[in-house]
């Protein structure tokens, strides 16, 4: 009786989420700080970018706050996304444990190269280059039995010429794994803060709701390992959403190959990847092919845990 109250009470919350943010999304409207759009971790990108559910890693901090209290390890990682246009990101991080507390904590540099600088039709007068940053922390707490709640806290800054501005920015996480065997549930609200003026006017925040759920199964008398995803996403800020669906089979808990889909963008859909993992070291790779021109994005990732 009570494990089904507890049931009731995640899913509750986690349908509560969901209204709230379909209210919040009727004003339409455009953002900025596009790089905190982007996918972090090699293996989330591959399987769809969808994040909030299945991440068994550190990169949880930037999707879903709530999922490192179930990895509680000690981890370093390091992503290198290389995007299309001279867009490049990386992202530093680390996770341990402070007071019995799981606590995770990124660094993202994010720059825009070659931009050129025109007063009339003509000649390239001079190019500069456009900067971001994040430094974020987040930590995670059981609120009851399988039940999981986190919060990220992030300070952003930008630059485009000579112009910049600061600001802050939350995330909010919440998940679930006791509703059936190898099933997994969890949803985010992310980027929500506000910026100084960046010149003229403060640029907005691209704040999102994801919610999705993983299920996690392996064949009897078999090495073999699957995990599939399906999710929802919506910037609140724009009137279109996404639709996530993402797979991966592991061989031997060393070999990894993924691929995903996302609904919703005119320039990208498909996306694919692999993984190696050797003793305590974790390296992954995604390629998101992009249409019109712009370019493919080749994603690396490399996390070592310590044993």
């Amino acid at each position: 009786m009570l494990t089904s109250r507890k049931e009731n009470i995640a899913i509750k919350i986690l349908v509560l989420l969901f209204i709230s943010s379909a209210i919040l999304a009727q004003s339409a409207g455009e953002s900025g700080l596009a790089f905190l759009k982007f996918g972090f971790g090699a293996r989330n990108i591959a399987m769809s970018d969808l994040g909030v559910v299945s991440v068994n890693d550190l990169s949880a901090l930037n999707y879903n706050p709530s999922l490192i209290a179930l990895n509680n390890k000690t981890q370093l990682s390091f992503s290198h996304n290389s995007l299309f246009q001279d867009l490049n990101s990386e992202m530093f991080g680390a996770s341990f444990s402070i007071f019995g507390l799981p606590v995770a904590v990124g660094v993202n540099t994010t720059t825009v190269a070659n931009i050129e600088v025109r007063s009339q039709p003509g000649d390239v007068e001079s190019v500069f280059s456009a900067h971001y940053f994040a430094g974020s922390i987040s930590t995670a707490y059981e609120i009851i039995n399988n039940f999981y709640a986190g919060a990220t806290v992030k300070y952003l800054y930008e630059n485009i010429f000579s112009d910049d501005a600061n600001g802050l920015g939350f995330d909010f996480g919440i998940s679930y794994q006791g509703l059936v065997n190898g099933l997994s549930l969890g949803a985010a609200l992310r980027n929500i803060g506000s910026m100084n003026e960046l010149r003229a006017q403060p640029t907005k925040l691209p704040t999102d709701l994801r919610i999705g759920a993983a299920y996690n199964y392996s064949l009897i008398n078999s090495r073999l390992d699957f995990t599939l995803l399906a999710g929802f996403q919506k910037y609140l800020e724009q009137t279109d959403s996404h639709l996530h669906a993402g797979g991966e089979v592991v061989y031997d808990k060393m070999l990894a190959l993924r691929v995903g889909y996302v609904s919703g963008y005119d320039s990208k859909s498909i996306s694919t990847g692999f993984g190696i993992k050797w003793k305590g070291i974790n390296l992954d790779y995604a390629f998101v092919p992009f249409k019109y021109g712009l370019g493919d994005s080749h994603i690396l990732s490399f996390i070592y845990t310590f044993e």
